[in-house]
């Protein structure tokens, strides 16, 4: 349930929704194929996470810095000696991860436009500006937010900013999404109301643990849930 007192629905955008880890899973999948031969006995899922978790202050989040990662550690791992075919492969792949088209998790439309009769839609998404603007642009739900923000981190000093800069009181506004530390215990922490919509596949960069017990917590098990919960609200 919903409290009647809240009349802004923010979402997330990526594995909210629509997929978007899957997609980086599969070319984390290809890039460990194509250094095997060159990189025998590393962990090049950790040392790429590593790179990842260096890099998120200088490329920000999306897949161009996942790129990026990707080539600095298939350097790294083999001591500069990586064949120039593969980084052109990565290059690929990144290219192919961009021009996928964009796919609807179940109940987003319904969500979305459930929350439009309740009042203010936002989305609230990070990554990077020109990627984002595209897939909101390819998901068919532009037309249903009263606002978007693209964002480079979410903090809670970003979300009030947000709430504060369109005239939102926290209270009255709930964010949901997948990622706990991002679209969870920020808003927590501002004074929102959250509510929790897990995916099958989460980038360990986001793991935190579930407040469960916080009083302006909802989990719920898919964007389903949130359809009833703002019509019984």
């Amino acid at each position: 349930m919903i409290a009647e007192h809240v009349t802004c629905i923010a979402f997330d955008a990526d594995d909210t929704l629509w997929h978007n880890e899957r997609f980086f899973k599969l070319t984390q999948a290809r890039f460990a194929e194509l250094l095997a031969p060159y990189a025998p006995g590393h962990d090049l899922d950790a040392r790429l996470m590593a790179a990842e978790r260096r890099n998120i202050g200088h490329y920000g989040f999306g897949i161009k810095g996942f790129v990026l990662s990707m080539i600095e550690t298939a350097l790294e791992v083999t001591d500069n000696a990586v064949p120039g075919a593969v980084i052109a492969e990565l290059l690929e792949v990144g290219q192919d991860m961009l021009r996928h088209p964009v796919e609807l998790l179940p109940h987003a439309r319904a969500a979305v436009e459930a929350a439009k009769r309740r009042g203010m839609v936002m989305m609230i998404t990070k990554g990077d500006l020109l990627h984002q603007e595209q897939k909101l642009a390819q998901s068919g739900l532009g037309e249903l937010f009263d606002a978007v923000e693209i964002v480079s981190d979410k903090t809670p000093e970003v979300y009030a900013q947000i709430f504060k800069t369109r005239g939102i009181a926290p209270e009255a506004a709930v964010m949901v999404g997948n990622s706990v530390k991002s679209d969870i215990l920020p808003p927590l922490a501002c004074g929102a109301w959250a509510a929790h919509v897990p995916h099958d596949l989460e980038w360990d960069f986001e793991k935190a643990d579930v407040p469960a017990d916080h009083p302006r917590f909802t989990a719920m098990a898919h964007l389903g849930d949130l359809v009833d919960a703002l019509r019984d609200g």
